[in-house]
């Protein structure tokens, strides 16, 4: 079932504390940092700048125990990824899918396994 309120935007960087917090909530906001760290050498204030924003967009949500912060996320991280598929689909495409995949498949180095998946994909879509 999707979601009535729109996916907010989600920066690049922004991605990256999302992708974190998805494989691991509910976080501390130092192991978000923590986590983060191992990754990227960014500030831990930026990191906190960072999640900051993604609860003003609504994309975390926050408790709040003493000192301590706890992040979660109040969005699925399908309907994220569905959201800006779309979104690049019709930004950079117009909206046809058939120019981006012969565009996508043409740039990339594919398995004969990705074929083969890619095939079985199709086949199904058939039905």
């Amino acid at each position: 079932m999707e979601s009535t309120n729109p996916m907010p935007r989600i920066s690049e960087a922004e991605w990256e504390v999302m992708k974190v917090v998805w494989a691991n909530a509910p976080m501390t906001a130092s192991d978000v940092v923590a986590a983060i760290g191992d990754s990227k050498t960014w500030n831990p204030k930026t990191v906190r700048s960072l999640m900051s924003r993604l609860v003003e967009k609504g994309a975390l949500g926050c408790t709040v125990e003493g000192k301590s912060y706890t992040y979660f996320p109040l969005v699925k991280e399908e309907e994220c990824v569905r959201s800006e598929t779309s979104s690049l689909l019709r930004r950079v495409y117009g909206g046809a899918l058939k120019p981006m995949l012969v565009n996508f498949l043409s740039d990339e180095q594919l398995t004969k396994a990705d074929i083969e998946e890619l095939k079985q994909i199709l086949d199904q879509r058939k039905d």
